[in-house]
């Protein structure tokens, strides 16, 4: 894939084909999240972590994404390569989306507390079967913070999941050294350890990335309990719908 900087709105482009990205829409979200348009014309897996070095920075124009693939690569696990990708083209920044009104919204068992503010504040709590157990952490809008504590953090799953990944085609050249694979004792064979909250962090990246497909993270606070791709795209969806995000 390639980066570069134009005049205009941000645009993906997938051998020819050509998308803003207000034309994308989530249309897979399991291990990952697939975009495409309505017409099937452009249609990449895996943009969940660009879409996080993009709302973490507030980047939302002035973008071109060549994707010669039908996904991006994984590379660090998180989005810290992203954002330094990202820096070095100048890009502009802003945010548009903002929290309107306060409301409680839930898709299963994940809960969403929404309230305006000044800033992006957003606040995660997972809760996953032993080794990751429950933890929280939060992301207050800072930039710099950002790149040091929440685009670093690796993705994760457990070893079930990553044969079904493989077999379905999917992170075919996933390198074990940038994710965080567990068994019920650990992380596998090849896996660094995770750093302190690192499960929660990625958490956080993921809320922040699910969030940039549409103009955010917002202004004001998020207070996500059990969040995931799924949930995150139907509550996002719910709210700007209801008026609880504009």
């Amino acid at each position: 894939m390639r980066l570069s900087r134009v005049t205009g709105p941000l645009v993906v482009v997938q051998r020819s084909a050509e998308a803003r990205l207000d034309e994308l829409r989530p249309v897979r979200t399991d291990c990952g999240v697939t975009v495409a348009t309505l017409d099937g014309r452009v249609c990449i897996d895996l943009m969940e972590h660009l879409l996080g070095a993009m709302g973490g920075l507030g980047v939302s124009s002035g973008l071109r994404v060549t994707a010669d693939g039908d996904e991006l690569p994984l590379l660090d696990g998180g989005a810290l390569r992203f954002v330094e990708a990202l820096t070095a083209l100048e890009l502009p920044r802003g945010r548009a989306l903002r929290v309107a009104r306060e409301a409680v919204l839930e898709h299963g068992r994940s809960v969403y507390r929404f309230a305006p503010g000044p800033l992006p504040s957003l606040r995660v709590a997972i809760d996953f079967p032993p080794p990751v157990g429950r933890q929280y952490t939060t992301w207050e809008g800072d930039t710099d913070d950002f790149v040091a504590r929440v685009a670093p953090a690796r993705t994760f799953g457990w070893a079930r999941e990553l044969d079904t990944l493989r077999a379905a085609g999917r992170a075919a050249a996933v390198d074990l050294a940038s994710v965080l694979v567990f068994d019920e004792h650990g992380t596998i064979a090849g896996c660094r350890p995770p750093e302190p909250d690192e499960p929660a962090r990625h958490k956080l990246l993921d809320l922040v990335g699910d969030f940039a497909l549409y103009g955010g993270p917002p202004l004001g606070v998020v207070d996500a309990v059990a969040p995931g791709h799924t949930a995150t795209h139907a509550i996002a969806s719910r709210a700007l719908s209801l008026g609880v995000l504009v």
